[in-house]
C-alpha cells in the first residue's frame, strides 16, 4: 500500500491496512495491555496493566474505553511514569473528576478510572509528555461462575458497538465517543469508542497469562475456546500477536459440592440441587430472537439454531402441554405464528422452525418493546411456569432503561448471549432480575453444549422459593437479595456479611411439592478476595435498585458511595484518581485523543441499517414498529460526517500534531483514531442557553410568588406579560401554559375563579420546570434514563 505523507512524498507500508498512516513513534497512544490472572478455586485475582505512549510533540491526554468482567471488583489503581509511582485513591466520582481536571490544569500527570457500566470502564491519562510512556495498573477480584461441573474465567478485551435508542439530548456530549447522548442512554458518548478500520496494523501488544491453583478441588481439565494458549503445567499463556478483538475464555472442569465458607466478616454459601430430574410442569415460553444488524454472519446462524432447538424441546399434549410464541425483533417485531401463545403441536412447531430458517439480520436493536410484549403475553398464566428466553448479543446502550422499566415478578428470564465480545454484564443482570440463567456462546462449536444446558434451564426447577436462614448474617447484605430457584446442574451461590460463623439452613419447595431443607456448617477460610467480591455484588444490587427508582435517590446514592468507599471497590458513583505531585507540563495537555478499539471478531461488514442510532431517528417506517433510520457505514466503508451519532465535522478541522489521524475513515472521526471532542465554551452551547433560560424562569417564579395583587386587572396584566416573555425565553416549551397566559390579553379571557386557577397553575408549572432544570444539571452518572 502507498500513502502520501505531509511533505507530498509517497511511502510504501506493506503491512498497513486501508486508511492507515504511520508516524515515527507509532500510531496510537495505547501500546500495550498485560493481563495477569491467578485463579484460586472458584475465584480469581487479576492485574491489568495498560501502557500509554505519547507519539506527538506536545503533552497528551489519552482516553481508553475498555471492558472488564461484569462481576469483577476493582480494588486498586497505580500510575507509573519515569521514576514516579503514584497510588490511586478511591473518591466520590465528582470529587475525583475535579481533582483530575485540577491536576491537568496545573501541569501535573494524572490518571482517572471510571465505571460507566458494570463491564465498561473509562481510563483517562493526562499530561503524558512527548515520547514519554505511562503505565496504569488496575487490580481486581472476581468470582468464577460454576455450572455443569465447569468453572469459567471470561476476560473481555473489546467494547463492541452498541445500539443507542432514544431522542438526542441538547448540549455538548458527556464523553468523547461517537454516539449521541439520548434520553434513553444519557452517557452514550462514553460507551461508543471509535472503531479501527479492518486491516489496520495491530496497534496494541497483548500479553495474558493465567496461573491456576485448584485449592483442593479436583481439576479434570482446562480448555480455551477462542484463543490458542500454551501451558507449562498450571500456567496458561496467550500466544503472541493476538489482537484485542474478542473475549478470552478459559474453562476449568472441577468437581464441587455444597459449602459455606466464612472469610473474616464475609460468607459465601454454595449449594447444589438435589439429584434426579424435576417433575415436568406445563410451561408458557416466549422466545425473543434478536435479528438486528449486529447479529449478521455466524451469530444469526447460531441464534436461529438456538431458537429452533428450544422450540423442538417443547412438549405437546391435550392436558398440560406447553404453549409458546416466537418474536423476532430489530426495529420492529415479527411473530412466527399469529395471535398470542400457541399450543406446542407438531404443526405449530414445524411452521415456527420454517419461519426461523428464513430470518436474516437487519435494522437496530430495539429491545425494550419485545421484552414488554413478552411480559404481557405471559401475564395471564400464573398456574404454569412462565419463561422468557432471550437470544441476542446484548449490544445495546440502554441497559439501565430496560432494567428500570421491566416488571418480572413471577417470570423466569433466561438469556443466551451469542458473540465473541458479548455484552455479558447486561445479560447477566437481566437473567438475575428474572431469577434465570445466563449462557454465553462464543462460537458455533459451543452452541450444542450450551443448548443442552438451556434445555435443563427451561425445564421445571428442582427447588423453588429458596430462602436462607443464618442467625449471624447481617440484614440487608445478601447478594443476590432474592436467592431464586435451584436448577439441575446449577449451584446456587449467595454471599453476605456476618458477625461470625454460625449454622446455615436453606429451605424451599421440591419439585414434587414436598418441603426441601439443607443444613450447612460454616468453614473458616483465608480468602482475601471474598470481601471484595461480595462488596461488588452488593453494590450491583444497590445500583440496580437506584436505577429502578426504588427509594429516595439522594439517600440511595449516599448509601452506594458509602459502601464503595468503605470496602474500597469501584462503582458508578466513585472513581479512582492518581495525581503526581510533580509538575511536568505548562498547564493542561494541548492534545486529546480517544483510543480506537478493534472491530469485534466475527462481526461482518455492517449494512446501511445495521447499527441505527438515535441521532437520525425521526419517523416510523415499518408497520407496527419503529423505523430503521440511516446508520453508520459498515467497517471499511467511509462514514459520512456526523454519522453514527457524532457531531458534524467542521470543513476546516485542524489536524493533530504529527499529521492526519491514522486509521480513520475519510469521512470523519467515526472510525479509527479520533480526536476527543472539543469542549465548547459554556456560553456558546445549547445547554448553556437552556441553563440561562431556566435561571430567568426561576426569577419569574420568584417574582410571581412575592406578591399576588388584589386587583383582578393587575393579575391579568401580569400573567399576559409573563406569557409573552415565556414565549421568547423557552420557545417550544410550556406551550399550553403560554397559550393560557396570552389569553389574558383577550377581554373574554379568564376571570374570577378561572383566573385564580390559572395563577396557581402558573406557579406549579414554573416550579416543575425549574425542578426539571435541576435534574438536567446533575452529573451524567446520576441521570436515570427516561
Amino acid at each position: 500500500m502507498k500513502i502520501e505523507t505531509l511533505t507530498g512524498e509517497v511511502a510504501s507500508v506493506p503491512e498497513a491496512g486501508l486508511g492507515a498512516l504511520r508516524t515515527e513513534r507509532g500510531n496510537l497512544p495505547l501500546d500495550s495491555v498485560d493481563v495477569q490472572a491467578a485463579v484460586t478455586g472458584l475465584s480469581a485475582r487479576i492485574t491489568m496493566t495498560q501502557g500509554f505512549q505519547n507519539p506527538f510533540d506536545v503533552p497528551l491526554e489519552a482516553t481508553y474505553v475498555f471492558p472488564l468482567p461484569d462481576r469483577a471488583a476493582v480494588t486498586g489503581m497505580r500510575m507509573e511514569a519515569a521514576d514516579r509511582v503514584v497510588e490511586g485513591v478511591l473518591k466520590e466520582r465528582g470529587q475525583a473528576r475535579e481533582d483530575y481536571e485540577a491536576a491537568l490544569a496545573a501541569g501535573q500527570r494524572a490518571a482517572l478510572a471510571e465505571e460507566d457500566r458494570p463491564d465498561v470502564f473509562t481510563m483517562s491519562v493526562g499530561n503524558i509528555l512527548p515520547g514519554e510512556r505511562v503505565t496504569v495498573r488496575l487490580t481486581l477480584s472476581q468470582p468464577l461462575p460454576y455450572e455443569d461441573d465447569e468453572a469459567t474465567l471470561r476476560f473481555p478485551l473489546v467494547v463492541a458497538p452498541r445500539y443507542i435508542p432514544g431522542t438526542p439530548l441538547d448540549g455538548p456530549s458527556v464523553g468523547a465517543g461517537t454516539g449521541a447522548d439520548t434520553d434513553a442512554v444519557p452517557d452514550a458518548s462514553r460507551i461508543s469508542p471509535p472503531v479501527l478500520l479492518p486491516g489496520f496494523p495491530n496497534p496494541v501488544r497483548l500479553t495474558l497469562s493465567v496461573d491456576v491453583d485448584p485449592a483442593g478441588l479436583p481439576l479434570d481439565g482446562v480448555r480455551s475456546s477462542l484463543h490458542t494458549v500454551t501451558t507449562d503445567g498450571r500456567t496458561f499463556r496467550l500466544e503472541p500477536g493476538e489482537r484485542l478483538d474478542r473475549d478470552f475464555v478459559l474453562r476449568l472442569r472441577y468437581d464441587a459440592g455444597a459449602s459455606c465458607a466464612v472469610a473474616g466478616e464475609t460468607f459465601t454459601v454454595t449449594v447444589l440441587p438435589p439429584p434426579g430430574p424435576a417433575a415436568p410442569r406445563p410451561r408458557d415460553v416466549v422466545i425473543l430472537l434478536d435479528r438486528s444488524g449486529s447479529m449478521m454472519g455466524w451469530k444469526m446462524v447460531a441464534a436461529r439454531r438456538a431458537a429452533a432447538r428450544i422450540v423442538d424441546t417443547l412438549r405437546s399434549g391435550q392436558n398440560g402441554g406447553d404453549r409458546f410464541a416466537v418474536l423476532s425483533f430489530d426495529h420492529a417485531i415479527e411473530r412466527a405464528l399469529p395471535g398470542g401463545l400457541s399450543a406446542a403441536t407438531d404443526r405449530n412447531r414445524y411452521r415456527t422452525v420454517e419461519h426461523l430458517a428464513r430470518l436474516d439480520a437487519r435494522g437496530g436493536t430495539e429491545l425494550l418493546r419485545p421484552l414488554e410484549e413478552a411480559v404481557a403475553l405471559l401475564s395471564g398464566s400464573a398456574e404454569r411456569d412462565r419463561i422468557i428466553v432471550l437470544v441476542t448479543d446484548g449490544q445495546v446502550g440502554n441497559e439501565d432503561q430496560i432494567l428500570g422499566r421491566l416488571s418480572l415478578d413471577g417470570l423466569r428470564v433466561h438469556t443466551i448471549g451469542i458473540d465473541r465480545a458479548v455484552n455479558a454484564g447486561f445479560l447477566g443482570r437481566l437473567a438475575a432480575a428474572g431469577a434465570g440463567r445466563c449462557e454465553l456462546v462464543e462460537s458455533e462449536d459451543r452452541l450444542d453444549e450450551v443448548m443442552d444446558h438451556v434445555h435443563r434451564r427451561i425445564a421445571s426447577p428442582a427447588v423453588t422459593g429458596v430462602s436462607l436462614d443464618m442467625p449471624s448474617a447481617v440484614p440487608g447484605t445478601l447478594a443476590p437479595a432474592r436467592p431464586g430457584d435451584l436448577f439441575p446442574g446449577v449451584p446456587l451461590v449467595v454471599r453476605g456479611r456476618c458477625t461470625g460463623p454460625g449454622p446455615v439452613t436453606l429451605r424451599g419447595v421440591a419439585a414434587d411439592g414436598s418441603p426441601w431443607e439443607q443444613r450447612l456448617e460454616p468453614v473458616t477460610t483465608d480468602d482475601p478476595a471474598a470481601t471484595a467480591i461480595w462488596a461488588r455484588a452488593h453494590l450491583r444490587e444497590l445500583e440496580d435498585r437506584y436505577l429502578a427508582g426504588d427509594g429516595d435517590p439522594q439517600r440511595e446514592t449516599e448509601r452506594i458511595v458509602d459502601a464503595s468507599l468503605r470496602y474500597g471497590v469501584l462503582c458508578r458513583f466513585t472513581a479512582f484518581v492518581a495525581v503526581d505531585t510533580r509538575v511536568a507540563a505548562d498547564g493542561a495537555p494541548a492534545h486529546k485523543v480517544i483510543q480506537p478499539v478493534e472491530p469485534p471478531s466475527g462481526w461482518e461488514a455492517t449494512p446501511a441499517d445495521a447499527l441505527s442510532t438515535a441521532s437520525t431517528r425521526s419517523v416510523r417506517s415499518a408497520p407496527g414498529g419503529y423505523g430503521a433510520p440511516p446508520a453508520p457505514a459498515g467497517y471499511g466503508v467511509p462514514a459520512a460526517p456526523g454519522a453514527y451519532g457524532g457531531a458534524p465535522v467542521p470543513a476546516a478541522a485542524p489536524q493533530p500534531p504529527g499529521g492526519p489521524v491514522p486509521g480513520a475513515a475519510p469521512g470523519g472521526p467515526t472510525r479509527g483514531f479520533a480526536p476527543a471532542r472539543t469542549r465548547m465554551p459554556r456560553q456558546s452551547s445549547p445547554t448553556a442557553a437552556a441553563v440561562d433560560a431556566r435561571a430567568q424562569v426561576a426569577e419569574e417564579l420568584r417574582r410571581l410568588r412575592a406578591a399576588r395583587p388584589a386587583s383582578e386587572l393587575e393579575r391579568r396584566q401580569i400573567l399576559a406579560d409573563l406569557g409573552s416573555r415565556l414565549e421568547v425565553l423557552v420557545p417550544g416549551a410550556l406551550t399550553d401554559l403560554v397559550a393560557a397566559l396570552r389569553s389574558c390579553d383577550d377581554p373574554a379571557g379568564p376571570r374570577g375563579r378561572d383566573l385564580d386557577e390559572l395563577w396557581d397553575r402558573t406557579l406549579r408549572e414554573l416550579a416543575s420546570y425549574e425542578e426539571e432544570g435541576e435534574k438536567d444539571r446533575r452529573p451524567f452518572w446520576h441521570r436515570r434514563p427516561r
